[in-house]
C-alpha cells in the first residue's frame, strides 16, 4: 500500500493523460484533451524517471503507451459494438436519391428565363426572375447592374446567365 501512496502523482498524471487521449479521440481536430494528454503523460514518466531513476522512467513511458493503446482498443471496441454504437454518436442513416432524398432543388424550370441583374456580376451575384430573387453566375464575363439576363444552363442550384445586352450588340 504504501507503494501506491508514495507512486500517486504517477499514477494519477497517467489516468488523467489515458481519459483525456480518449476524450481526444471522440473531438475533431488537435484540441486542448489531446494536448494536456500528453502533457500529463510526459509528467508521470518524469516523476518516476526523477524518483526512481532513468530505467523506471522508461518503464513507466512503456507502461504508459501500453494503456493508452489498450484504453483506445477498448473505447474503439465500444464504438463499433457496444454502448456508444447505440448513442447517437455515430450517425448510422445515410440520405439517398433513391428514397426520395434532394440535396438541391432542381430548377430546370427556370431554363430559357430572362430577368434583370439586380448586382454587378463578377462572376457572380443576384438577378431577379419575375418574382423570385436568385444567386445566379456569368460564364466568366463580368456583367453590370440592370443588364437583362437569360438562364442557359441549370446544373443543382447553379444558374449560369448570359448578358442579352451584349448580344444584341454584337448581332447588330
Amino acid at each position: 500500500m504504501d507503494f501506491i501512496i508514495e507512486n500517486l502523482p504517477i499514477i494519477i498524471s497517467l489516468v488523467v493523460a489515458t481519459v483525456l487521449l480518449i476524450i481526444e479521440m471522440y473531438m475533431p481536430g488537435v484540441g486542448i484533451p489531446g494536448i494536456a494528454g500528453v502533457v500529463f503523460m510526459f509528467i508521470g514518466v518524469y516523476l518516476a524517471w526523477k524518483d526512481h531513476g532513468a530505467l523506471a522512467g522508461l518503464a513507466v513511458l512503456l507502461v504508459a503507451i501500453a494503456l493508452v493503446a489498450l484504453a483506445v482498443t477498448v473505447s474503439i471496441r465500444s464504438t463499433n459494438k457496444g454502448r456508444l454504437s447505440k448513442s447517437s454518436l455515430i450517425l448510422k442513416s445515410s440520405s439517398k436519391k433513391e428514397e426520395g432524398y434532394i440535396a438541391t432543388e432542381d430548377r430546370q424550370d427556370l431554363l430559357g428565363m430572362e430577368g434583370i441583374s439586380l448586382s454587378v456580376l463578377r462572376p457572380s451575384g443576384i438577378a431577379q426572375f419575375g418574382d423570385e430573387r436568385l444567386n445566379v453566375v456569368s460564364q466568366g464575363e463580368f456583367i453590370p447592374k440592370d443588364a437583362r439576363l437569360q438562364i442557359v444552363q441549370v446544373d443543382g442550384s447553379r444558374l449560369v446567365v448570359v448578358n442579352l445586352d451584349n448580344q444584341e450588340e454584337k448581332n447588330v
